[in-house]
């Protein structure tokens, strides 16, 4: 992996840290997803059209039916996130779904993408998978009211960023969509599948407008932004090698947790953040 790959995917992990502090301490549910999707619409439009212009890039039916199993794939993981963080802490859910996602990201490069990263960048996937475990310990045996259940939802929230991931790799780099204009039409994708329920629920849209503007607007820049910066990388570095490279941001993660939320076990959940810090160096070198 390339220094500007590793530069473009450390910056993505500092916007994605921020825009999932955001959430957690809104989590308002779908309604909120709607608000911040609208938004990202509407800001992130100018860019994507002028894309359109200047590119010109062609769109296939095959571009077509990436843009929507990503939105979809994308549509399941906001929903799940929201609910794992109304039962756990930023910094057990976070890493859990962060952390599932590469390492099964990983294993879907290597098996259905044919790529081949070397014994020391696999070395350092085990050190990040190692880092995870580090910082949630056994989240099994926590015994809080909702802590497994939310821990079941990061779970399937890691499931569905390897399903995406590989979705979008695809997308922006055999089919050469490019990366803003494809987090855009995904983003797009999502509004338009959430909108129904947002129509139904729209007094909750409201609430959840009024009560949070600013997080909304917040999410609503730094989400798209990180992963446009992600899908550049993507362009020309193997995903076996960025997945889990973005997991610097569960390092970010765990410090926001431990000072602006006051979490428990902050040692040691950052002595697992500097062990996948480990493990991002080997990526970086291997």
């Amino acid at each position: 992996m390339t220094g500007f790959a590793l530069l473009l995917v450390v910056v993505a992990a500092f916007c994605h840290a921020a825009w999932n502090l955001l959430a957690k301490k809104v989590c308002g549910g779908t309604a909120f997803i709607w608000i911040f999707a609208s938004l990202s619409a509407v800001i992130y439009f100018p860019l994507a059209l002028w894309i359109v212009l200047v590119e010109k890039p062609s769109i296939s039916p095959m571009h077509l039916a990436l843009i929507a199993g990503s939105a979809a794939l994308h549509s399941v993981y906001f929903i799940l996130l929201d609910k794992g963080y109304r039962f756990g802490d930023l910094s057990v859910i976070y890493p859990l779904a962060r952390g599932t996602g590469p390492l099964l990201s990983i294993l879907t490069a290597i098996f259905f993408l044919e790529e081949h990263p070397t014994p020391l960048a696999l070395a350092g996937a085990a050190f990040i998978g190692i880092g995870i475990l580090v910082i949630t310990g056994n989240p099994f045996s926590q015994k809080a009211s909702g802590a497994q259940k939310s821990i079941i939802y990061a779970l399937f929230c890691g499931a569905a960023i390897a399903g995406y991931t590989v979705v979008d790799k695809v997308a922006v780099s055999t089919y050469l969509l490019p990366p803003l204009l494809m987090d855009w039409s995904t983003n797009l994708g999502r509004v338009l599948l959430l909108t129904p329920y947002s129509i139904k629920n729209w007094a909750k849209v409201k609430e959840q407008w009024a009560a949070h503007k600013k997080e909304a607007l917040g999410v609503a820049i730094l989400s798209p932004l990180a992963y446009i910066l992600v899908l550049t990388a993507m362009v020309f570095s193997p995903v076996s090698y960025i997945a889990p490279a973005r997991e610097v941001s569960i390092l970010i993660g765990a410090i926001l947790g431990a000072k602006l939320l006051s979490e428990s076990d902050a040692k040691l959940r950052l002595a697992g953040a500097g062990t996948m810090m480990i493990g991002l160096v080997a990526l970086a070198i291997g």
